[in-house]
């Protein structure tokens, strides 16, 4: 039994609402691992910040905390 035209587009138009949900699902949790991953980084270097000697120290900067970030996606992605 064929569908009706009406029927048929109501099926396309519900697969494409799925679908267009689905992509911004998958972007909302790329955008959570990235977060993440910014977190830890800054958590890592600012451990890693208090072991070091008051003379060693230094501040930590926002591209750091990116540049760590990327090496540990590029660690995990490998």
């Amino acid at each position: 039994m064929a569908l009706s035209p009406e029927m048929q587009a109501q099926i396309e138009m519900q697969n494409a609402i799925e679908d267009h949900r689905a992509a911004n699902q998958a972007a909302s949790e790329a955008k959570r691992a990235k977060i993440e991953v910014l977190r830890m980084a800054k958590e890592v270097l600012v451990e890693n910040r208090r072991t070091k000697t008051i003379a060693e120290a230094v501040d930590i900067k926002d591209d750091e905390i990116v540049t760590f970030a990327n090496t540990l996606t590029s660690f995990v992605d490998s």
